[in-house]
Order: structure tokens, then C-alpha cells, then sequence
């Protein structure tokens, strides 16, 4: 564990890059596998490395978020905008995780749709609603749990969630598509 708190201390950005470009795409393609119902990539190899850049780039865009909005957050207490009782422990993760998927969540998932659009050369938010719900439902949940740990393990564990998120919505996708 001492390398993995060296490195993600050492590269925050590289190593963010790298834990979702390999996670976030397991997720994706175990959404794609358990929907299908086979045993195979529903895209060319070429498109997997492309939505491993896509998921590289968010993990990037998501440090950033962790970071900024962590700064929010201490921001708001700082000026007595926030009752004290939530400047630490798993009050803080949850106010955290709250606001970052309320202001930044949403934002976040178009910019991932749009990265989406652009790697598969059309235009489709076609399911967005759906992926919006996985912020009150799943992502406040799931990141109070995250921001309740020490910040060298937030992004590792975010990259976790996109994988059983992926389990998740392959398993409720709704039967239109189902294969």
C-alpha cells in the first residue's frame, strides 16, 4: 500500500488518468457484457482504446473536481455557511459528496457523453436522464463512502464504483436494450 500512496501522491493526475482509463473501461465493457448476454466487446479493439483515453481524460477531470470542490466545501464552513457539525468525519463526506454530485456530477456527465459522441462520431444524449439518476442514487452514497477516507484512496475508490456501477446498469438496463 505504501507504493500505491507514493505514487497516486507523487503523479495525482497520472495516476488518476490511469486508474479510470482501466476501471472505468472494465466497468463499460462489463455493462456491455452482462447486457448482451455474450462473452465479447460490443466494440472494435481501436474503440476500446479510444474509450480508454475517454475514461483517462475523465479521471483527470474528476481529480480536479475531488480537489476543487474539497475546497468548496471548506470554503462554505470557513464562512460559516455550513453548520459546524459538518466540518469533519462523515458529516464532511457526506456534505462533500452532496454538493460535488449536485454542482459537479451533472456537468460531468455530459462532458463524458459528449467525449462519448466525439470518440463514436455522432450525437446521442439518449439516456442521460438515466445516468443524471446515478447521482442521487448512487454516486452521493457511493462518494460519501469515498471523501470518509484518506485522499490518497479517493480516486482509486471512484474508479472502483464506475465498475459496479457498470455491473449495475448492465443488470437493470431496461429491455429494449437487452439483447
Amino acid at each position: 500500500m505504501e507504493s500505491y500512496i507514493s505514487w497516486v501522491t507523487e503523479y495525482p493526475l497520472l495516476s488518476a488518468a490511469i486508474q479510470f482509463s482501466l476501471l472505468g473501461t472494465l466497468g463499460e465493457v462489463l455493462s456491455g457484457v452482462i447486457r448482451s448476454r455474450k462473452l465479447q466487446l460490443s466494440f472494435s479493439p481501436i474503440m476500446l482504446l479510444g474509450k480508454m483515453l475517454v475514461w483517462a481524460v475523465l479521471g483527470i477531470v474528476i481529480k480536479y473536481g475531488f480537489t476543487g470542490m474539497r475546497g468548496f466545501v471548506n470554503g462554505l464552513l470557513e464562512h460559516q455557511m455550513l453548520p459546524a457539525i459538518v466540518s469533519s468525519g462523515i458529516g464532511f463526506a457526506f456534505v462533500l459528496s452532496t454538493l460535488t454530485n449536485v454542482f459537479f456530477g451533472p456537468q460531468m456527465m455530459f462532458f463524458h457523453r459528449l467525449e462519448d459522441n466525439l470518440l463514436e462520431r455522432r450525437i446521442n444524449f439518449g439516456g442521460i436522464d438515466r445516468a443524471l439518476w446515478t447521482l442521487l442514487w448512487f454516486w452521493i452514497p457511493a462518494h460519501t463512502i469515498t471523501f470518509a477516507l484518506p485522499k490518497e484512496y479517493q480516486i482509486g475508490l471512484a474508479s472502483v464504483w464506475s465498475v459496479a456501477l457498470g455491473i449495475i446498469l448492465g443488470l437493470s438496463a431496461p429491455k429494449s436494450q437487452k439483447v
